[in-house]
């Protein structure tokens, strides 16, 4: 990874093949959750993106719903590898267990530092943003995702059940004040 050229982007219909091929990994390898969680891009791409682009300012949001931008990590310029969630604020939801950032890592990429990068790039996009303090939740038995969270400074804080899962979801906050 040390030579590779990573650059997080906004989504735009450029990136069509790019953004379908990873999101078919998803589909073909990912758990029942991520099988699900592209399939509004492969039906309409461009309403994909106008979505995504219009709840980063806010627009056509369900009901409690906070904006958020979405990211793509883009490898030398041709391979989206990660995608990221960064939300604008906290609902008494989102404080609970889902945090201001959701990031996933393309299977066949896990393990290659990726998840850790575009975690500090959404982190930096957030301190842009203004925000001092970041909250990143993630269940339990993901050891990777908490090693992806501590090695971008998260402070565990405790440990809920998820009211949607069930499952033990621990909870870390990332002081961007002064880094």
């Amino acid at each position: 990874m040390a030579d590779e050229d990573l650059k997080l982007v906004e989504p735009s219909l450029e990136y069509r093949e790019d953004f379908l091929a990873m999101a078919g990994e998803y589909l073909e390898t990912g758990t029942a959750w991520e099988k699900t969680k592209f399939q509004e891009a492969f039906k309409d791409f461009p309403a994909y993106v106008r979505k995504l682009l219009g709840n980063a300012r806010g627009e056509a949001r369900p009901d409690g719903y906070v904006p958020a931008s979405t990211y793509w990590l883009m490898r030398d310029g041709k391979t989206i590898v990660a995608t990221s969630n960064l939300r604008h604020k906290l609902t008494p939801h989102l404080e609970r267990e889902g945090g201001h950032i959701g990031y996933g890592t393309c299977p066949s990429q896990r393990g290659k530092g990726y998840g850790t990068a575009i975690c500090a790039l959404t982190l930096h996009k957030a301190r842009e943003m203004g925000l001092k303090r970041v909250l990143i939740t993630c269940d339990i038995d993901n050891p990777a995702s908490t090693r992806i969270i501590e090695k971008n400074g998260g402070k565990f804080e405790d440990q809920v059940v998820s009211k949607e899962t069930g499952k033990l979801k621990n909870r870390y906050w990332v002081d961007l004040q002064g880094s």
